[in-house]
């Protein structure tokens, strides 16, 4: 990590009050069997800035979504690379790749539009040459609107489809505990979040 002071005002990040940032860097090759590595990365990242279980799952999704968009016209044998700021209350995430076509993802798409309401804010950017980059940013506690999705688009997380997972894992016995697919405890928060960090 990289402890960067800020003087009082507003930080680069856009924090009032400035502060002390850390800013984390990650290097790994641009193939999908390394993104296990990036979203562990972020879930513990956000932990450390006390972001809600609701807040890490969107930012693990999200940071996992940009990546693979990029990942799409990432030069063969290339690396990815991942730069992490962390402010109080607030994370952003870069992602860049060097690109075939140094052309960046389209915008008109319903998969961008998830992707900016789970991060809150998104950007991307081409250079030098033909790197393109996905910029992320999260406040905690902040969540854009979904809105529509496609006509046969069913999210994974809505109460009825989170309650069909229920129903498929049966009733627990009395005194057990319940679970969701027969495997995943509901416990505390702490049991959940130790779950999504330590099981990407």
């Amino acid at each position: 990590m990289d402890p960067t002071p800020s003087a009082g005002g507003t930080d680069s990040t856009g924090v009032p009050g400035g502060g002390l940032r850390d800013v984390v860097q990650l290097t790994l090759p641009a193939a999908s069997a390394y993104l296990t590595v990036l979203r562990t990365a972020t879930a513990s990242l956000a932990a450390r800035l006390d972001f809600t279980l609701d807040d890490i799952e969107d930012l693990r999704i999200a940071v996992d979504e940009a990546s693979a968009l990029l990942l799409v016209s990432a030069v063969p044998g290339s690396s990815l690379e991942c730069t992490f700021t962390l402010s109080p209350g607030l994370m952003r995430v870069t992602v860049s790749v060097e690109s075939l076509d140094g052309e960046p993802p389209s915008k008109d798409t319903f998969a961008w539009t998830v992707l900016d309401a789970l991060a809150g804010e998104v950007s991307s950017s081409t250079g030098p040459g033909q790197r393109v980059t996905i910029e992320l940013t999260k406040r905690r506690g902040v969540r854009a609107d979904l809105g529509e999705p496609p006509a046969g688009h069913v999210s994974s997380r809505t109460p009825e489809a989170m309650a069909g997972s229920a129903k498929m894992a049966g009733s627990p016995k009395a005194g057990g505990t319940a679970t969701l697919g027969g495997t995943t405890p509901l416990g505390s928060p702490a049991q959940q979040l130790g779950d999504t960090v330590g099981t990407s």
